[in-house]
């Protein structure tokens, strides 16, 4: 018998969104889609890894390891290097099957 997910543990919920974010599971095309959209705008701004990395307040190896998926960001990251390059992030949660309205 199925688990319903609402009951999981967090720890579990969590882990399975991570493996996804990283392309362990599926094809990784989210986390991929953002490490490319980030180096399109840093090259986009003539900015360098290390010219984005002090604007974020974060290390160039640790843009360079986001760039190469190396490992997801966390959102507070993704929302200050949102603000470094002068861009919106946008996450939307999208059902993957249809809700009946109650």
């Amino acid at each position: 018998m199925a688990t319903d997910p609402r009951k999981r543990p967090l720890s579990r919920v969590a882990e399975k969104a991570r493996a996804r974010l990283a392309g362990v599971e599926g094809d990784g095309w989210f986390f991929a889609q953002i490490a490319d959209q980030v180096a399109g705008q840093r090259v986009a701004r003539n900015l360098s890894q290390r010219e984005l990395a002090e604007l974020v307040g974060t290390t160039q190896s640790a843009i360079a390891r986001l760039e190469a998926g190396g490992r997801p960001p966390r959102i507070d990251t993704l929302l200050r290097i949102a603000e470094a390059l002068d861009c919106d992030l946008a996450v939307e949660l999208r059902p993957r099957t249809r809700v009946e309205e109650q």
